[in-house]
């Protein structure tokens, strides 16, 4: 409010931040905040989010990774800026000043023409000191879902935060950028077509995303296993024939019948969790699988045949690299299946399969 940013920012639990900002100002009608680990740098609190450009007239978080950085960040020192993080994020908003300066234009065209600059991944929302009532945000790999509720709106990565407001969301696909202003929403591509925001009504219900009892959700998901395998194989388990039926994968079934070796792009657990795939598909379906690296993978020149399957397993710490190595794999012109898989832990998997493997049923 009165034209300035007031930024907090604290490492450690939201606890911790919370702790911080007690005694301070938090008046406003519009914010943002953001946890995340930092994707370059330390993870303290001058690599924390939000970061401010050169002026300090912009504040912006984000979501992902800008791959060309260092070589934008060499070229804005030239031009005076200087740092106060390690990160690739505020390099971006410094690039996204340094447009808006230049080429003088409004702070969402800085932003688009910036963006389409960047190498990476993105989820990102800007706030302007001058422009105090407008957010803008944008997305290209990483998710972004935007909030309709009345006379006001929410940003988040995913629904999960906005259906306490309100259930009428629209998400941003990728290499769209939504400008909130004056309450209303419109969206354009980074190319500068104009896009028609889809409005969709969320099914999901508040009690289950919260801890129902537990002392924390990676307890209650791990008692909530079960329960979610079992949703997750009705209607598509047949028990009279023994099959399941997934409909998403008919269009591959003769492509994967067919093929010679499967290929496993991952990273972190969804690469622990590949490595269990490995060992159930060559046991039941006798095909050789290997497991790959994505953040190695999408790098190398691998040798993909026409016959091979790429199946990629992401979660979103790491879906840069799994979405770079998917796009390497499509460039091969090759049989493709993309099955992305959002998994917090590889216990979800373990009992699974070991769930699966109780059925003793044939598996098609």
């Amino acid at each position: 409010m009165n034209g300035t940013l007031n930024v907090y920012k604290k490492a450690g639990k939201v606890s911790d931040l919370a702790a911080f900002v007690k005694d301070k100002n938090l008046s406003g009608v519009v914010g943002m905040g953001h946890t995340r680990w930092a994707t370059h740098g330390e993870p303290n609190d001058r690599n924390a989010h939000p970061h401010f450009s050169q002026s300090k007239d912009f504040a912006i978080i984000h979501n992902g990774i800008i791959e060309n950085y260092a070589s934008i960040k060499a070229e804005l020192v030239k031009q005076g800026h200087t740092f106060q993080s390690d990160t690739d994020t505020e390099v971006l908003v410094h690039l996204i000043e340094e447009i808006y300066t230049k080429v003088n234009v409004p702070l969402e065209e800085a932003v688009r023409l910036a963006l389409g600059e960047v190498v990476g991944a993105y989820a990102i929302v800007i706030l302007s000191k001058n422009d105090p009532n407008k957010l803008i945000a944008a997305r290209k790999g990483s998710p972004i879902v935007v909030g309709i509720g009345k006379d006001e709106f929410f940003v988040a990565s995913d629904a999960t935060p906005i259906i306490e407001y309100t259930k009428n969301v629209a998400y941003l696909n990728d290499g769209e950028v939504a400008v909130i202003s004056d309450g209303e929403l419109t969206v354009k591509t980074i190319g500068n077509e104009i896009k028609i925001p889809f409005v969709q009504e969320l099914e999901m219900k508040l009690e289950a995303l919260e801890k129902g009892g537990y002392e924390h959700f990676m307890l209650k998901e791990i008692y909530e296993q079960p329960r979610s395998i079992a949703d997750s194989m009705r209607g598509r388990f047949d028990s009279r024939h023994g099959t399941l039926k997934l409909g998403g994968m008919r269009e591959f079934e003769q492509k994967i019948v067919n093929a010679k070796r499967i290929i496993i792009a991952a990273c972190g657990t969804s690469w622990h969790a590949g490595m269990v795939a490995e060992y159930l598909i060559e046991d039941l379906a006798r095909i050789p699988v290997e497991v790959e690296y994505a953040s190695e993978f999408r790098y190398r020149n691998p040798v993909i045949y026409e016959d091979d399957v790429v199946i990629a397993i992401s979660q979103s710490g790491e879906k840069a690299d799994t979405l770079a190595a998917i796009e390497m794999a499509k460039s091969k012109e090759h049989n493709f299946l993309e099955s992305v898989m959002w998994l917090d832990q590889v216990s979800r998997v373990l009992l699974m399969l070991d769930h699966i493997r109780t059925l003793d049923q044939k598996l098609v």
